[in-house]
């Protein structure tokens, strides 16, 4: 399976947001949205950071909550690790794993067409793993 098969079925909002915009109002956002990462864009709409809870929480911890007006770009992660729709669901998994991240912007000619978590892809796994069990099961009832 690949990521555009999650992305399909989830859909390919992002919620994004500009490196110049506060580390509050992200926080505010993240929190309205009910998500745990933003994407920041920058020109041409390309992936330039992606800011988690972890990132927030280090920073937090490092230099309290004065940082709340700084912008995000001097707290988001930089180095984004990304996928696009023909990557194969485990090699996100691997990717996620070794890279102690939950969230990969999906990224087609470089531009941003989705974004996928470890939830999405628990999700999706999941559901494989019910219908290869569904499978079998009719396989044996038949044979």
């Amino acid at each position: 399976m690949t990521v555009k098969s999650i992305l399909s079925s989830k859909g390919r909002d992002v919620t994004t947001i500009e490196p110049t915009a506060s580390l509050e109002a992200a926080i505010t956002l993240l929190a309205q949205r009910r998500i745990g990462a933003l994407v920041a864009l920058g020109p041409e709409r390309r992936v330039v950071g992606i800011l988690s809870e972890r990132d927030i929480v280090r920073v937090l911890a490092e230099q309290g909550p004065s940082v709340l007006s700084a912008p995000i770009a001097q707290v988001m992660t930089r180095k984004v690790s990304t996928c696009s729709e023909c990557d194969t669901v485990s090699d996100v998994m691997e990717q996620m794993t070794a890279g102690k991240f939950r969230h990969v912007p999906v990224i087609d000619r470089e531009q941003l067409v989705g974004i996928i978590s470890i939830g999405d892809v628990v999700k999706h796994r999941l559901g494989e793993m019910e219908r290869e069990s569904e499978a079998l099961r009719d396989y044996i009832q038949t044979a």
